[in-house]
């Protein structure tokens, strides 16, 4: 911000009024973006896409999807991301209380590491949760091909519908990949989160709130280019 102002003031100083003006925009819009408001109601909007994503049982459902988001490293090697990591912990408990088999998605690589995204959460199934992965899916690379090949696989072993599990705001654009490809999945949104309530709190400017905007930003426009692109 401290840079930014004193781009501002040197625009101002050097006559450039244009120029200076579509700066300060700019960075009162970084501000803004920055608060926990801007954050939380860019989120709630997603989320509010798809209202009813609590997972509610589905006697049509043969399997669970489990879209993979991050993949890290560790002194060990690969490993599952946090937001990975949820979406895991959200499709555990609904294969205990469904009994469904597991289908993890997702061809992340590191750059010195062979394993995939969807190989890492299959591990971790096992290890962490005491739960098999029936079906892997190691080569999708983005949303569009999580659904494409998840939907391939489990057509191969007749199964036609499925549980979606993903957070809350990537379901709106996961759905819209199902649906391109025209395979039926009830949702599952990990870790819904409450609209900001206006507390002033809420209007304070923090980085990491900054990072969120952006985040549901490009999730809006990857949301906007799928439904251009169509299927």
């Amino acid at each position: 911000l401290a840079l930014a102002a004193l781009v501002l003031a040197l625009m101002a100083w050097r006559g450039r009024r244009t120029a200076g003006l579509v700066a300060a925009l700019a960075l009162v819009a970084q501000i803004g973006l920055a608060t926990p408001f801007a954050s939380g109601w860019l989120r709630a909007s997603l989320e509010g896409l798809v209202p009813d994503a609590g997972g509610p049982d589905d006697a049509a459902a043969g399997a669970i999807i489990v879209l993979g988001a991050d993949l890290v490293r560790t002194a060990t090697g690969a490993d599952v991301g946090p937001l990975t990591l949820e979406r895991m912990r959200a499709a555990a408990a609904l294969q205990r209380r469904t009994g469904l088999p597991l289908l993890v998605t997702g061809g992340t690589r590191l750059p010195d590491d062979q394993a995939t995204l969807a190989e890492v959460m299959a591990h971790r199934f096992a290890a962490d949760f005491g739960l098999p992965v029936r079906w892997i899916e190691p080569h999708a690379r983005n949303t569009r091909e999580n659904a494409r090949f998840s939907a391939a696989l489990l057509r191969g072993e007749e199964i036609g519908h499925a549980y979606a599990v993903t957070h809350a705001w990537h379901l709106p654009r996961a759905l819209l990949s199902f649906r391109q490809v025209g395979f039926p999945v009830t949702p599952v949104g990990e870790r819904q989160a409450l609209a900001p309530d206006g507390r002033a709190s809420d209007f304070v400017p923090r980085p990491d709130h900054l990072a969120r905007s952006w985040f549901y930003l490009r999730e809006w426009a990857g949301l906007a280019f799928y439904a251009w692109r169509g299927g």
